[in-house]
């Protein structure tokens, strides 16, 4: 989990200290943020990590289908079971079954989750018998579960089981000082796996990765660096390089700043340097204008200037 800023090095820090016992975890966070990844750091740092780490996708397995695959069940249960299945459970014996998706599970499966999770045990689909299971389960979810709860979508009693060890993985955004670590190691591996040797980007290039938004998360980043890498013939990565439907967005995000501004000015000689209508005007809190003053170098015209033209401005 690449990542020096302090929001990161608390995640690792707690899912290292929570990886030695054997409750469940919670892990909430945006598409993209590295959900199996922390599951894997878990399992990896547990005492079970000799044992399976087995994931399923709980939106990808359509609800008729979703209990015989993860719990098992019996030869001749049913049209197609031409023999014994043991299930996910069964596979993840003595390690660790990470539930990705947790939110999208049906609610016909989340009543038999929750009773295997408080008498662990698994009953196999076709069989009188249940059989006990040593398996440490680890959720993720990119949902609210507490909404999904007060919905209806989502039974209380098993979001209570599963909301033991909880961490959230911050988005990208609000971990922009990542950036640069995570684009060294990816380009270290797409180099290894792509034959390239790419060795960082132009400064113009750091500085629009460095303003974007990043709504894809971590897994956004890597994808553009693989996409990159695809066709680059240089040692440095420039704006020319990047795919174009990048190129367009990133002009986009590098024209906002100065487009901010000059509304900021606008809004300023309007109403002859009074915050509280300046920030009217804008919709902005008045601590906003003045940070944005401040960000953008604006200083206040002297009283004759003011007077001859409502436009003028001096920059720092």
């Amino acid at each position: 989990m690449v990542g020096s800023s302090q929001k990161m090095t608390t995640v690792r820090e707690y899912l290292t200290e929570v990886a030695g016992f054997n409750s469940h975890v919670l892990i909430t966070g945006e598409t993209g943020t590295g959900k199996e990844l922390a599951a894997a750091m878990v399992h990896e740092r547990s005492p079970r990590a000799t044992h399976p780490f087995v994931c399923v996708n709980c939106a990808a397995i359509p609800e008729t289908l979703f209990e015989s695959e993860v719990f098992g069940y019996e030869k001749g249960v049913f049209t197609g079971a031409s023999m014994k299945r043991a299930g996910l459970f069964a596979e993840a014996s003595g390690g660790t079954l990470f539930l990705d998706e947790i939110g999208e599970m049906p609610l016909t499966a989340q009543s038999k989750m929750l009773r295997v999770l408080e008498s662990r045990e698994i009953q196999r689909i076709g069989s009188a018998r249940s059989l006990p299971i040593d398996v440490r389960v680890v959720a993720a979810t990119n949902q609210h579960l507490e909404e999904l709860v007060g919905q209806g979508k989502f039974r209380s009693d098993l979001f209570y089981r599963l909301n033991i060890a909880r961490v959230h993985l911050p988005p990208l955004r609000e971990r922009k000082e990542d950036i640069p670590g995570l684009i060294a190691y990816f380009l270290g591996m797409l180099n290894a796996q792509m034959g390239r040797q790419v060795v960082g980007l132009e400064p113009e290039v750091h500085d629009c990765l460095m303003e974007y938004a990043w709504p894809g998360n971590v897994r956004e980043l890597k994808n553009l660096m693989e996409s990159t890498l695809l066709t680059i013939r240089s040692s440095l990565i420039g704006f020319k390089d990047l795919p174009a439907h990048y190129q367009t967005t990133f002009s986009r995000v590098q024209s906002k700043p100065f487009q901010e501004r000059e509304r900021l000015v606008s809004a300023l000689a309007a109403t002859h340097w009074n915050i509280s209508k300046t920030a009217e005007q804008l919709d902005w809190a008045r601590m906003t204008v003045y940070r944005k003053i401040a960000q953008y170098g604006i200083a206040r015209p002297c009283a004759g200037a003011m007077s001859q033209t409502s436009n003028l401005f001096v920059e720092i």
